[in-house]
């Protein structure tokens, strides 16, 4: 039989621009097209002009193997250097039985688990993920991931709007929150018709009484972390929680998975919604990619974002797994759905399950205590070198701390990066050094280069 010769009035879209994934012919596209009411396909796309590209890539085709050379050599002309990096990307060292079972093709090409039948596997890892989430928080409801911290916190500004008995439109957050989460925030809150108010923070941490002559009762979520944006330990979470409810607001805790371990549990001190990042465990730091945790109360599930893995029974009676209360979803709701996420991040949250339950509960509160055991020995040796003082916050620290230099901050982080050390510059004459148990031997080089740069 001869193989179907095509013309240019039956050739398909995808044989035209290269995808495999629009078998539409030119008629077909045609008439759909008409109907709509499109000249063409490039209508249906809003691309701004300062970002459209018209013209060819001139990318000359090479072999596999020519490739890979010239990319290696590029990436071999990269500075090594040691991180001692943190605002919210963190790494720890991942065990190698995260890699051996997170990248077995049953869970590495899956897609969404909307098939229990063939996803019993991964819908129970992903149930495990959420249990891990309930246990640390001691909030009843964990949703099966995010997309990073930051949306994790827009969604909870939209579903404190929600629940909110009163009407009211802000949401109060320290005036330390990292100005891409509070980007991220003020995205969501603008679509939802909310607003974004700071309120002050003293040596690191809330300053209640600033908090008090802020907060009235057109506040629908009071958002605070610990750690803190600085590394600090939150002191008086039961305070705040008690300020919020009292102006019948939510109160949203910002924490991670590694530090819920030792700190506080949420539930005990008030807070209503948990968000913030998980991928510090399973993940190497990326700054870019994360793994948004959310955990609520039992009496907000029918308002939490994302999607939630339900245990039950098959008609055998067997424990099954199964993808529940997907009515809250857009792919059901439409305009009426609690969110827009119509994903999540089903693989990151495995490999984090994976790590977790290698760790086991002893193995991760040790974890959790190195990271605070670390940055209290670390700044003692920094404030040893004249001309720093470290750490700047009289307070209790996880992971990370901020230290102040004499000379401008820029400088002493440029000079520290042409000698293979990374730190953030975060003001004038400020440093955070964040230390885990990836970069602690490398701590002793870290003290040495700070001092010969700063005397």
């Amino acid at each position: 039989m001869s193989k179907p010769e095509f013309t240019p009035e039956t050739e398909s879209y995808e044989q035209r621009k290269g995808s495999p994934f629009a078998p539409h012919t030119n008629d077909e596209i045609a008439t759909m097209l008409e109907f709509i009411g499109a000249e063409s396909v490039d209508e249906l796309f809003d691309i701004p002009e300062q970002v459209a590209f018209e013209g060819n890539f001139d990318i000359s085709a090479k072999s596999e193997q020519t490739v890979v050379s010239e990319v290696s050599d590029m990436l071999d002309r990269n500075q090594e250097a040691v991180e001692f990096l943190g605002r919210g990307h963190y790494s720890h060292y991942i065990p190698s039985v995260v890699d051996y079972l997170s990248l077995r093709s049953e869970f590495l090409t899956s897609y969404t688990q909307y098939q229990p039948e063939t996803s019993q596997g991964f819908l129970q890892a992903l149930f495990e993920f959420q249990s891990i989430l309930v246990e640390l928080t001691g909030l009843e409801i964990a949703n099966c991931s995010m997309y990073d911290a930051a949306t994790a916190l827009g969604e909870a500004a939209t579903l404190s709007a929600r629940v909110r008995a009163t009407s009211g439109s802000r949401i109060l957050v320290p005036e330390t929150l990292r100005k891409d989460d509070r980007s991220v925030l003020e995205n969501y809150a603008d679509g939802a018709g909310l607003s974004v108010d700071s309120y002050p923070t003293s040596d690191g941490n809330v300053d209640l009484d600033s908090l008090r002559e802020t907060i009235e009762d057109d506040v629908v979520m009071v958002y605070a972390a610990s750690p803190t944006s600085r590394g600090t330990i939150e002191e008086h979470l039961s305070t705040i929680a008690e300020t919020t409810h009292d102006h019948d607001a939510t109160f949203c805790l910002g924490s991670d998975i590694v530090a819920l371990a030792l700190l506080e549990e949420p539930a005990t001190v008030g807070a209503d919604v948990v968000v913030g990042d998980a991928s510090g465990l399973g993940l190497p730091t990326s700054y870019g990619m994360g793994l948004g945790l959310f955990a609520v109360k039992e009496e907000y599930l029918r308002q939490v974002p994302g999607r939630l893995v339900g245990a039950s029974e098959d008609a055998s009676g067997r424990r099954a797994y199964t993808l529940t209360l997907q009515t809250r979803e857009q792919h059901i709701r439409k305009e009426r759905a609690t969110s827009n996420i119509c994903t999540n991040q089903a693989w990151v949250a495995l490999r984090t399950a994976i790590h977790v339950a290698t760790l086991g509960a002893t193995g991760l509160a040790e974890l959790a205590n190195e990271c605070a055991r670390y940055p209290r020995e670390v700044a003692a040796r920094l404030d040893d070198i004249e001309g720093v003082q470290a750490p700047v916050h009289d307070r209790h620290h996880f992971r990370e701390f901020v230290m102040q230099t004499d000379m401008p901050a820029d400088e002493v982080a440029s000079a520290l990066a042409d000698r293979g050390y990374l730190v953030h510059a975060v003001d004038d004459h400020e440093l955070q050094v964040c230390v885990t148990d990836v970069n602690r031997d490398d701590v002793d080089g870290l003290v040495e280069t700070l001092e010969g740069v700063v005397v």
